[in-house]
């Protein structure tokens, strides 16, 4: 068997791990449950993955992010490692190769989304395979007090009574002392060893400041520190229109989000990665997986819904080591706003089921039905046509996925739709004169032989790879076909996908999920009020209240925050202004002659002197010479 360094040499060509990747590697090889809480950019995939290549047999992941699943996968299979992932909108056939695979073809990983368990005939496959490790990422998804509660993350646990002797590594990078306790309970861990980084981040500034004009702070910034930064937005249309801000203020910036097509995102993240573009303008859709060691500044333009989410956000900046900003612009009127409209935009149950109710009639899914079907989506669309606010709308639809009764992907997709307007006969016939076009063709028609009868949804990835073709190929011939009127196509883009995961029900559908709603909203309320008692507190290091929310404790403070940074400034401020008084206990003197003395620079010279003045410590003569008073 090879050691842990062997292979992180061999695939991840490092020679050394970080703290504490060695000590939990040893621990899951040793056969113990394990636990590791560690803060974004703290390498949790390696503390599974070289474990998994370390021993015979397959490691199941378990993680609700399907983005980030698809990353990790990619990434495993360049380095020459048979990984592959079990989401949701894949048809029977294509499970079942899959699995077929993990059980007869040495794959190394089985990547799975939480509902996939959810589906007995799979979970009896499962079984057969020889498991070694069970990784649970995003662990505080299995406890109703973390920030991203998934009821479907409490069947992973059935695992344990099917692979009793197999270890488990529950993995978070933001769990407060209550989660963590839930999730030792709900994964039944057995006397697991716990593992924890600090939360502390010495080299990163927490800054938060009030603002009227946060776009001339950001440039001011900006221009300050010139290396890669993220700017954090909450809307998509806030992304384009700051690019176009800081582009006519002479920045190279570019933007990132959910809607964007995966070759876009890829585009966009080049251009950043590679440098030429300085600034990323994202939602938070942006992050996992990134490790670009040199971002200088992170700024957050809009409230972060958590203190979570902001650590995660924010700890992107300096992984490099050197010192980096974490910022924070808040407008007055934020906070004034922010819980009016954050409980406004909170569904309730009511609006949960017309929701629910609407979405099944847009699909036309009756009753009863509609289990594993997939359907291309666009939000804006269906919140005009039934009348519902886009962003309550969001967070309805949000809590069905996170409920595991839709999964919804929000990533750009195409509906691709076509119907042969010829004879099958004539379709045959074309085929023979065009061979080049065979392999498309038949597949197609092999896969839906209604495509003569009514118009056909086509899921072109699926084309492609039956048929060994390019889908740039595919979508070619056939606007080919449309101008020969051979067949009748259409493409339309959508901003997501909606697959459903159960039968519709409505009303029993809502009330089993309900009360899950209700904890949610209370959460959601909680963790607002400290996200704004982050903002709002100035007599606090804002490094100690983060850690404080964690429940970890350091006695000193920072030294570098923006709470930090005034108390300095407050200290030297007193000084400078005692050592005034002192030189005009002996002569009256001009502010020239006090900064000559005293070799302080005059903003801090001047800023002393108004305050003496102010507190008529001191007064100015005709002279302009400064004296006591």
């Amino acid at each position: 068997m090879s050691s842990a360094v062997e292979i992180l040499k061999k695939y991840w060509n490092h020679d050394a791990f970080r703290t504490p990747q060695e000590q939990i590697i040893a621990s899951v090889v040793a056969g113990n449950d394990t636990f590791g809480l560690l803060p974004t950019g703290g390498g949790k995939s390696i503390c599974f993955q070289v474990p998994a290549l370390m021993m015979e047999g397959i490691c199941i992941v378990i993680s609700p992010l399907v983005a980030l699943m698809k990353d990790q996968v990619q990434n495993l299979q360049n380095k020459g490692i048979k990984a592959i992932a079990l989401t949701g909108g894949i048809y029977e056939n294509d499970i079942i190769d899959i699995l077929d695979n993990c059980q007869f073809g040495n794959y190394k990983f089985l990547y799975l989304s939480p509902e996939r368990l959810q589906n007995d005939w799979i979970v009896e496959r499962i079984k057969n395979l020889p498991v070694n490790l069970i990784a649970v990422d995003e662990a505080h998804c299995v406890s109703q007090w973390g920030h991203d509660f998934r009821p479907a993350y409490l069947k992973i646990v059935k695992l344990r009574e099917y692979f009793p002797k197999v270890p488990f590594i529950a993995l978070t990078a933001t769990a407060t002392q209550r989660v963590q306790d839930d999730i030792v309970l709900q994964l039944q861990l057995k006397e697991p060893q716990f593992f924890t980084k600090s939360f502390a981040r010495d080299n990163l500034a927490y800054m938060v400041f009030e603002v009227e004009d946060k776009l001339f702070l950001m440039e001011q910034i900006l221009r300050k520190n010139p290396q890669p930064s993220i700017v954090y937005v909450n809307t998509r249309k806030s992304c384009t229109e700051i690019v176009k801000q800081l582009e006519s203020l002479g920045f190279t910036a570019t933007f990132y989000h959910g809607g964007l097509s995966s070759k876009d995102k890829e585009n966009q993240m080049k251009l950043w990665m590679e440098e030429k573009a300085q600034v990323m303008v994202a939602t938070n859709a942006f992050g996992m997986g990134i490790d670009k060691a040199n971002v200088k500044s992170v700024i957050h333009m809009h409230l972060p819904q958590n203190i979570e989410n902001y650590y995660q956000e924010a700890g992107r900046a300096g992984r490099n080591g050197e010192k980096a900003f974490a910022v924070l612009l808040v407008h007055p009127s934020d906070t004034m706003n922010a819980e009016a409209q954050f409980l406004s935009n909170l569904p309730d149950k009511e609006f949960l089921t017309q929701v629910y109710k609407k979405l099944s009639a847009y699909f036309q899914i009756a009753y009863g039905e509609g289990i594993d079907e997939q359907f291309s989506f666009n939000m804006n669309q269906f919140c005009v046509k039934y009348n519902f606010p886009p962003t309550k709308t969001y967070n309805a639809l949000l809590f069905l996925d996170r409920q595991s009764i839709i999964t919804l992907s929000q990533e750009f997709s195409e509906k691709i739709t076509i119907q042969f307007l010829i004879p099958s006969k004539e379709v045959i016939r074309y085929i023979s004169l065009h061979p080049n076009h065979e392999a498309i063709l038949m597949t197609i028609l092999r896969t839906y032989p209604g495509v003569y009868e009514i118009p056909t949804n086509i899921n072109l990835p699926l084309i492609a790879k039956k048929s060994n073709s390019e889908e740039k190929k595919i979508e070619q011939l056939f606007e080919n076909l449309k101008e020969k009127d051979i067949i009748a196509y259409t493409s339309k883009n959508n901003d997501s996908t909606i697959t459903f995961n159960e039968v519709r029900e409505d009303e029993k559908t809502i009330n089993r999920i309900a009360k899950y709603l209700e904890a949610q909203n209370q959460l959601k309320k909680h963790q607002l009020k400290s996200v704004l008692y982050y903002i709002k507190e100035h007599q606090q290091c804002k490094s100690q209240l983060l850690l404080r929310y964690f429940g970890e404790t350091k006695p000193e403070h920072c030294g570098i925050c923006s709470y930090c940074i005034t108390l300095k400034q407050r200290v030297e401020n007193k000084t400078i202004a005692e050592k005034i008084i002192q030189l005009l206990s002996k002569s009256d003197l001009s502010s020239r002659e006090i900064q000559k003395q005293l070799k302080y620079p005059s903003d801090d010279i001047i800023f002393a002197l108004q305050n003496l003045l102010e507190n008529n410590r001191v007064v100015v003569g005709l002279t302009n010479l400064y004296s006591l008073k």
